[in-house]
């Protein structure tokens, strides 16, 4: 059976019901989890806006996002000492969430991960495309979809 799970998760209240699910499997199975979030560079958010950043700005934006990642990963975490799972989290910058994702499972030694089956909806699924079909493609690390 599976004895690392990687739970990518957006923060989302269903990613957190999936991250539910996902320290329900683990508890049962004796698995630990390594919870991950992929963060948006902090200069892509401000080249979208068609904007310079300084380097200052750079660090400040790169520190905030850091904890707001914290923050997300930390409900995960909560569920995983509430039943006696063990717990680490991981973030990353990342050009592509689905790459992220599938290094972070890879860098971390993971033989499962296990995810929500969608995150966006409307026209940023269908201008983005769904990570989790992306992450179903691309790895070589077996996925469980959450619905």
């Amino acid at each position: 059976m599976f004895k690392h799970i990687l739970v990518p998760t957006d923060g989302s209240q269903f990613s957190q019901d999936t991250a539910r699910k996902a320290v329900a499997l683990a508890k049962e199975t004796g698995a630990r989890i390594t919870a991950f979030y992929a963060k948006q560079d902090a200069s892509d958010i401000y080249w979208d806006k068609m904007s310079w950043v300084t380097l200052p700005e750079q660090s400040k934006l790169d520190e905030a996002a850091e904890r707001d990642a914290q923050g997300i990963l930390g409900f995960i975490e909560d569920l995983c000492k509430t039943a006696g799972v063990d717990c680490a989290k991981v973030s990353a910058s990342c050009d592509s969430v689905y790459k992220g994702i599938i290094d972070a499972a890879t860098a971390n030694a993971c033989d499962l991960i296990f995810m929500a089956s969608h995150g966006r909806r409307g026209i940023d699924a269908l201008l983005l495309g769904s990570e989790t079909h992306k992450v179903l493609t691309h790895s070589k690390i077996p996925v469980l979809v959450y619905r």
